[in-house]
């Protein structure tokens, strides 16, 4: 099968991650995935939300994808999210919430901001992974000022996609094939191999075991190869 774009099926886009994109943030990085771009923010405030246990920290996620993002003009996010957004910044918020140790940053709060400027599929999965740079950098930070002691920082976490195109699986999906995809799924991982999430479905057909099999194994391969990009932006940034 030719994909849309020549690529081979177990083939990643071209990403580029800048660190330190957004110098008032803490932490930050662009990132460019394919044709998909975001700015991934992390900023730490002294506080924590009222159900977080004493000695514990925090981070929550939102997500907003700029109106002109995509070719028809989206409408601004003001008071009503749409759902799309809200289960995808909860997505985030849970994936970054497995690299932190809660206690070592106690009496913290972790406000991570992913703002899509340009989407051409696989938003949350850039989004996950550009975060997880922002936040890295945001601790490092407050680790050198003396506003963490301790480093909280547990393991990396990074996201792709993998799916069912024309009878095939294949590794990170652009929109024209997302669009039409027969079956689509978004894989998060840490550093130790561990899945973190999992979202399968089904799009225009099920999907047997053996198929599920082998589009964890893409997603595998491939965030392996992310997470080293992830390494390299990090130590660039902390420069």
């Amino acid at each position: 099968m030719a994909r849309f774009d020549n690529r081979k099926n177990d083939e990643l886009r071209e990403i580029r991650i800048t660190p330190g994109f957004i110098k008032t943030a803490d932490g930050s990085a662009l990132i460019e995935w394919g044709n998909t771009r975001v700015i991934c923010t992390c900023m730490l405030e002294e506080g924590t939300p009222l159900f977080v246990e004493e000695g514990r920290g925090w981070l929550t996620a939102e997500y907003a994808m700029l109106p002109a993002s995509t070719p028809r003009r989206k409408k601004r996010e003001t008071l009503t999210p749409d759902g799309r957004s809200t289960e995808i910044k909860r997505l985030i918020g849970r994936s970054l919430r497995q690299a932190v140790d809660m206690a070592k940053m106690a009496g913290f709060t972790a406000w991570i901001d992913c703002d899509v400027i340009e989407a051409d599929g696989g938003t949350r999965v850039a989004s996950i992974t550009g975060a997880y740079v922002a936040l890295h950098l945001a601790v490092q930070q407050a680790l050198a000022s003396g506003r963490l002691s301790r480093d909280p920082m547990l393991s990396q976490v990074a996201a792709v996609s993998a799916g069912i195109v024309g009878g095939e699986p294949v590794l990170d999906l652009p929109y024209a094939e997302d669009s039409g995809a027969e079956v689509d799924m978004n894989i998060v991982m840490n550093s130790k191999g561990e899945f973190i999430e999992i979202q399968g479905t089904g799009e225009g057909r099920s999907f047997s075991r053996s198929e599920m099999d082998l589009m964890l194994e893409l997603a595998g391969s491939g965030i392996e190869r992310i997470m080293h990009m992830q390494l390299e932006a990090v130590r660039s940034g902390c420069r």
